[in-house]
């Protein structure tokens, strides 16, 4: 059982660098509180990694203060931060989630799914997979609000992401090239370079996103 959460009025306020839109919103999964489970799987990976909360911070641009934070489960950052930490890490986006084995058949309940929300609620990412055992593939839900936006920076060389409009409309910006979707319309790019994800409609867009990478991950 994870420990409690301390009283946020208990914590003095860390002397981080981050913009203040650093701490997300996250749907907690019953079974385990996500800030928990980023946080253990994050010191697993610096720690395996050999890396010090110092050089962590010079290698993902991320604050030393607020990758402590992070650790101790006080924080779940958004997720632009998670993707700086975990490619500084070379590891997949998924591998910071990941919460216990899978064998056989699994059934991914909705109510029991980790969703990582941005700051201002306009986007959320949910992960249709589950974490554990090596994979090439990640299958993700993504929601857009009417005017949301949603900046990514590259993945890891080799990385592809192939996406299709369930509803609304959206315009993906890949490197200095845009290109409009509407409801049924799908794309397939290269993601090793910045990329975004807009949605210009009146209400909100739903998207499935289909990740590849180079080498197996996981």
């Amino acid at each position: 059982m994870a420990p409690p959460r301390p009283n946020p009025a208990d914590i003095a306020a860390p002397a981080s660098t981050e913009a203040p839109d650093s701490i997300v919103h996250a749907d907690i999964d019953p079974v385990a509180d996500l800030p928990a489970v980023v946080g253990r799987n994050l010191r697993r990976l610096r720690v395996r990694n050999g890396h010090s909360l110092e050089r962590l911070a010079k290698l993902s641009g991320v604050s030393r203060a607020m990758l402590s934070q992070i650790e101790l489960g006080r924080s779940t950052p958004t997720i632009g931060l998670l993707w700086k930490v975990t490619t500084a890490l070379g590891v997949p986006f998924a591998a910071i989630m990941e919460n216990r084995a899978t064998h056989g058949t699994t059934v991914l309940r909705l109510a029991e799914s980790k969703t990582l929300t941005s700051s201002d609620r306009s986007f959320t990412s949910r992960a249709l997979f589950p974490f554990d055992g090596e994979r090439r593939v990640e299958f993700y839900e993504l929601r857009l609000t009417a005017g949301g936006r949603e900046d990514a920076d590259a993945h890891a060389p080799g990385t592809t992401e192939n996406l299709v409009v369930a509803r609304g409309e959206v315009e993906i910006t890949v490197g200095r090239e845009t290109h409009k979707l509407r409801t049924g319309d799908a794309i397939l790019f290269e993601a090793d370079v910045p990329h975004s994800y807009r949605n210009p409609g009146t209400g909100e867009s739903v998207l499935y996103l289909v990740m590849t990478y180079l080498e197996p991950v996981g």
